[in-house]
């Protein structure tokens, strides 16, 4: 019996699955869908445990899908090669399917795992726009690797018709004689932020439906609403491959209209992020462009980096969001860009010691998405402004206008009404003590000065 393996990474899914598909429509009369919990992912740092609490949802889920399909998942620990040859041998399989990635890890665990099936006499086919909708390299300015602006970038992705969408099979036919583990379940996972959302493609089909029907209209005008909660909340199921970014774009560009292309341009963002990191994988760690900065060490502000995380800078905007991190594992995207450029450029502390944090905490914690735009908004990536600084109470005046994001996060605020929420050391004393909250840690000006004299914009 002719047998495929197919190995599940970042594509926990079966509709419009390239890997799944072609085992199944390409001779192989049984599959074996294979997910291997990776230990090397722990022992780099990078177990976080909301996105281990999201992945235990998207297997189970994916296991659900699987066994109404007459299927079942099979679940492997160790190290990713080893437990694929093993299964490889196991079944008996001729050829294994997986999604191509982009970070350094997946191109070495893909340079791995392919010598090590040639050496058997087995083939292993890696399929592109599973995780993304333009495929790393498929796009290239003349004589260069990659784009290193976003706007020729996108002008170029937007000419692109993204491949058809593929149906989710209706049957899954696996071998016997494949063991496999219990799946994790959510609720073994420690540590896990109280407001986490649920993962899984059910669910992630569940949003993208509710999003196109109700949200995605008005997305031009209020995805920078930090209490309007505009946003389509679906970075977590993009990141783990629950929805596929093909059909995402497929399906909002059907829906037409100025929100769709302004939703669509933001998945062209995270294609641009992704293409970037292919081309230079160092970029996860190093500078992309560097500006030659001395940072200030952590042990230097420790107690102002400390305050950052917890949400007790004294600027309400940049506490509300940095709580709405820890409470959810999420954080709106306004608020990732202001309290990013809090972190790099007001306290003026390297990008590495936010970005570690964010990873940590988020769900959606993609190392091409979370890397590059920390360095955006540090001045040491591809942002053509790099030395652009966003003052937290002029974005707070802007995008939380009456203060109601602030309100809904920094409880002792909620009684202060209208938009002196942002400014609280203005409040008179007897309000000022009732409020319980901390005095600014910096003070905007001298930030903003230091800030240009250590990129040398200030001769004098």
């Amino acid at each position: 019996m002719n047998v495929s393996v197919v190995l599940f990474t970042a594509d926990p899914r079966v509709h419009d699955h390239p890997p799944l598909w072609a085992a199944l429509h390409g001779g192989a009369r049984a599959v074996v869908p294979l997910f291997v919990r990776d230990r090397a992912v722990a022992g780099a740092g990078f177990a976080a445990p909301n996105r281990l609490a999201f992945l235990a949802d998207c297997l189970r889920d994916l296991g659900a899908s699987l066994r109404a399909r007459g299927g079942r998942l099979v679940v492997r620990s160790g190290e990713p090669v080893e437990q694929v040859c093993r299964v490889v041998v196991e079944a008996g399989a001729g050829e294994v399917h997986m999604a191509a990635d982009v970070s350094a890890y997946a191109q070495r665990r893909e340079g791995l795992l392919r010598r090590a099936l040639e050496a058997e006499g087995v083939r292993l086919h890696v399929h592109d726009t599973v995780t993304g909708a333009v495929a790393p390299g498929a796009l290239t300015p003349a004589a260069k690797d990659h784009f290193a602006v976003f706007t020729p970038y996108f002008r170029r992705w937007s000419q692109q018709r993204p491949r058809d969408p593929l149906g989710a099979p209706r049957t899954v036919r696996v071998p016997d004689g494949v063991g496999s583990e219990e799946p994790p379940a959510r609720a073994d996972v420690p540590g896990v932020s109280p407001g986490l959302a649920r993962g899984g493609e059910t669910e992630g089909r569940r949003r993208l439906t509710a999003w196109l029907r109700g949200g995605l209209g008005a997305y031009q005008d209020r995805h920078d609403d930090l209490a309007g909660d505009a946003t389509s909340r679906l970075s977590p199921h993009l990141h783990f491959g629950t929805l596929s970014a093909v059909e995402v774009v497929h399906r909002a560009r059907a829906a037409g209209g100025a929100g769709a292309e302004a939703f669509v341009r933001q998945l062209a963002w995270r294609d641009f992020h992704r293409q970037v990191l292919a081309a230079r994988p160092a970029t996860a760690g190093a500078d992309y462009r560097s500006r030659q900065d001395h940072w200030r060490p952590e042990r230097d502000a420790g107690g102002d980096v400390e305050a950052w995380r917890e949400g007790r800078t004294g600027y309400p905007v940049v506490d509300a969001a940095m709580r709405q991190l820890r409470h959810e594992g999420w954080m709106h995207n306004r608020g990732r860009l202001l309290t990013a450029s809090f972190l790099a450029k007001t306290l003026y502390v390297d990008w590495r010691v936010g970005a570690r944090h964010f990873l940590d905490l988020l769900v959606d914690g993609d190392v091409a998405a979370n890397q590059l735009n920390w360095q955006w908004v540090a001045g040491t990536g591809t942002d053509t402004r790099p030395n652009r600084v966003l003052n937290p109470l002029a974005q707070a005046r802007r995008f939380d206008p009456d203060g109601a994001y602030v309100r809904r996060w920094v409880r002792e605020l909620a009684e202060v009404e209208g938009s002196a929420v942002h400014e609280p050391w203005k409040l008179g004393g007897r309000d000022r003590a009732a409020a319980a909250y901390p005095d600014p840690i910096v003070s905007l000006p001298d930030a903003l000065a230091r800030f240009r004299r250590a990129r040398g914009l200030d001769q004098s």
